[in-house]
């Protein structure tokens, strides 16, 4: 395939008013102040994306490549009655892209209608038929894999497959891409497929494995310079040098405050969560008064929406601390609703300093005029302290340089010595990403989708699921031999645990196998809940299934023991022995007794969530925060919802009450009988809890209930008690409702959104 590699054309080479899209279209771009295009854009559309050529497109951070994206979507649905699929890696990029395309949700299409935009993230057990009604579809890999898993009809009328950040098929989640991007061409072989990403070293291979052309360029509408910093003094690529004012002890946020006395905004990328916390506050104090009064005045509202939302934790004070003196820390640990309230603040220019774990690098798009690497170096399990790829090195600094408002982008390394800053230089600021491999032709990424192979009707002889791998990135880079004996031991297995069945050279998918695919959980994860579900316990409590569901590969990562733990979680261990459903390890083999501990630990944090521990307190007990909750608490919801489906093809009858109540517990994180009350709309676990405390235990109890002594709750207000009312009935008397009514409508007058505690275990789906 051709590279087009952006050479020396001046920008706006094409203007918008030449391209070859509907008339609606330019006019929607030049009202959003599109007049011309960048290079890499114009370089795009010489390669033929508009006209159905497939392309891979490497180009920096903010050089326009979603708006290629949207062009070729629109004129896919609009020219074409066609159909576009976005894939992204992660939840928060899916719902920013669908923000994104909105703007084209008024667009008319040629055979009536207006252009439909989806996004679908949740439910991995599902056809999701309604988005066969969407003309773009935004998911993650895995609902993408989950839907061609299914078999959703709607999957073959997609003609346009727009895969972001398509370097990541080189990490651990690598494979669920690549495989899903060969399913959707082998369902559709005239597929376009435009593939993005800032950092591709070796673009013209995956080029050729798509048969695509490809398009690779330095060019960013903010240049960037990148240096290592030794002392007070920056040495950048460009041969310029920078003196700093020495502001802080801290190297890192030293760089960081004189950026922003500058005009600017930094972020700061750490190595630890608890490294993130200690800088923002450092930085906060540091440049704690030189605010306007009106970017003060920003900051104190934002430091009081982060303590009013979501359950009150040092966590959350910490950070509302530093957010009132214009810096803030972002990382897993956080709930989604801080971290999107922090990030809405650093892209208004309120934040003025953000530290950050690496994860930000390959999420949301948060640029800033100077990206410090405050340590190039990671903990790796069994190595220690390594240092990080040189991709992950450019994938932070390309967040340097904000459009519109820098005239240039600073990324900055550490340095302790001289000779630190001369390796810096030579491995990082002028070194190459490294190439992307497939991570495909490892057991434990290939044993689902083998498996999926054979129960979603894709292929059912050997040859046939080898033939299939052929067409992925693995086949591309490697003789496909390689993995004949990986799948020829995946399927030996799979046989042996009646997942598959043989009929003469055909391979067919049992009840239980091809149930394991739709749940999309690890074969092997299947076969430890169904050994699970048929042994039991001594003494089956709630514990023993929620230490399964953590038992398994699909609850990882579990919560870590700390030293501190360790005496307390052997004794607990040892006290309830005889609950767990599976193998109690020893320790004889230390490895495997702190993994099995780790899992104890997750267990008994899931245990607390659902006997109503405060977030306050599962942090200072257990040192677990809001995110690490969050993501434990969802993946137990899938997985207790896994077990219990199980149980169901595998006649298991005896435990699927069980399983199905201890789900809801763990989704609301209440006691049983809450659950009533919580599953009402507007009804989290706090205000669950205030109704039943104020004598509603049921709902035969609020059906009865007057409005008035509903808004004389706690938390309960004229709105809320109205959404209650209209949701368990009663006869509610005429002027008792016209005086609700006249309430709400005050109500509403000071307030847009319905008073409901978050949960973000049900994200909203659809248009």
């Amino acid at each position: 395939m051709a590279c087009l590699a952006y050479s020396s054309r001046r920008a706006g080479y094409v203007r918008v008013s030449e391209l070859d899209i509907p008339k609606k279209v330019k006019a929607l771009l030049e009202a959003r102040g599109f007049d011309e295009l960048y290079p890499p854009q114009a370089e795009a559309i010489e390669a033929g994306v508009l006209d159905g050529k497939n392309l891979v497109m490497a180009s920096p951070t903010a050089s326009g490549k979603t708006l290629i994206a949207e062009l070729c979507a629109v004129k896919h649905i609009v020219e074409r009655g066609g159909k576009a699929l976005y894939l992204t890696p992660l939840r928060a990029l899916a719902w920013e892209k669908y923000e994104e395309f909105q703007a084209y949700s008024g667009i008319e299409k040629r055979r009536g209608g207006k252009i439909r935009v989806g996004v679908s993230t949740g439910d991995l057990d599902s056809r999701t038929s309604w988005l066969a009604n969407y003309d773009i579809v935004i998911t993650t890999n895995e609902k993408c894999d989950s839907l061609l898993r299914h078999r959703s009809p709607w999957m073959e009328d997609v003609s346009l497959v727009i895969a972001d950040e398509i370097h990541l098929i080189g990490n651990d989640r690598g494979p669920t891409l690549e495989v899903a991007i060969a399913r959707l061409r082998q369902l559709r072989p005239d597929l376009q497929i435009l593939a993005l990403s800032a950092t591709i070293r070796n673009a013209d291979e995956v080029a050729e494995w798509l048969e695509a052309d490809w398009i690779k360029t330095d060019w960013r509408p903010v240049p960037l310079k990148e240096g290592v910093a030794l002392s007070n003094r920056i040495i950048f690529n460009d041969g310029s040098m920078k003196r700093l004012d020495s502001l802080n002890k801290l190297d890192a946020i030293n760089i960081a405050v004189n950026s922003v006395l500058d005009g600017g905004q930094s972020l700061i990328f750490v190595e630890s969560r608890r490294r993130a916390q200690s800088v923002a506050r450092e930085a906060a104090n540091a440049i704690a008064g030189s605010h306007r009064k009106r970017e003060q005045t920003e900051l104190q509202k934002i430091s009081s929406e982060i303590v009013l939302r979501g359950e009150k934790t040092s966590l959350t004070d910490n950070l509302a601390s530093a957010v009132a003196k214009g810096a803030a820390f972002h990382h897993a640990g956080l709930s989604t609703e801080h971290r999107r309230i922090v990030e809405r603040a650093f892209k208004a220019g309120w934040i003025k300093i953000l530290s950050a774990t690496p994860t930000l690098a390959a999420g949301v798009n948060l640029p800033a005029r100077t990206a410090v690497i405050g340590s190039y170096r990671r903990f790796t399990p069994g190595y220690g302290m390594y240092p990080i790829s040189v991709l992950e090195y450019k994938q932070m600094s390309g967040r340097a340089g904000r459009p519109q408002y820098d005239e240039y982008g600073e990324a900055v390394l550490i340095a302790s010595s001289s000779d630190e800053q001369d390796a810096l230089m030579e491995n990082y600021v002028a070194g190459q990403p490294e190439r992307l491999y497939s991570r495909l032709a490892q057991e434990a990424a290939i044993r689902g989708h083998t498996l999926a192979a054979v129960a979603s009707d894709y292929a059912h002889t050997e040859q046939g699921i080898i033939d299939f791998f052929g067409q992925t990135f693995y086949g591309y880079h490697y003789p496909i031999g390689n993995i004949k004996l990986i799948v020829a031991a995946i399927l030996s297995y799979l046989r042996r645990e009646a997942m598959i069945l043989y009929k003469r050279d055909y391979i067919y998918a049992t009840d239980f196998g091809r149930r394991v695919s739709e749940l999309y959980i690890d074969p092997l994860s299947a076969v430890v809940l169904r050994d699970g579900l048929r042994r039991g316990a001594e003494e089956i409590t709630d514990l023993t299934w929620l230490h399964l569901i953590c038992h398994i590969p699909d609850m990882r990562p579990i919560l870590r023991p700390r030293r501190r733990d360790m005496e307390y979680l052997e004794a607990y261990l040892e006290e309830h022995r005889g609950e767990f459903a599976c193998r109690v390890s020893d320790d004889y083999d230390y490895v495997e007794y702190e993994q099995f501990l780790g899992e104890v630990k997750t267990a008994i944090v899931l245990e607390a969530w659902i006997e109503e521990t405060s977030e306050s307190d599962l942090l200072e007990k257990y040192s677990v925060p809001p995110g690490d909750r969050y993501g434990a608490v969802n993946n137990a919801d899938w997985l207790l919802y896994a077990a219990h489906e199980l149980a169901q093809v595998l006649e298991i009858r005896e435990h699927r009450g069980h399983l199905r109540k201890l789900r809801d517990r763990v989704r609301y994180g209440v006691t049983e009988k809450l659950l009533p009350l919580v599953r009402l709309r507007g009804i989290g676990r706090v205000r669950a809890r205030v109704l039943y405390n104020s004598g509603y235990p049921t709902i035969a109890s609020l059906k009865k209930a007057s409005v008035s002594s509903l808004v004389g709750i706690p938390l309960i207000g004229p709105r809320l008690a109205k959404v209650i009312k209209e949701q368990v009935g009663g006869v509610v008397e005429e002027e008792e409702w016209k005086s609700l009514e006249k309430a709400v409508s005050e109500q509403r007058a000071l307030t847009d959104f319905i008073e409901e505690e978050p949960r973000e275990y049900e994200e909203p789906e659809g248009e």
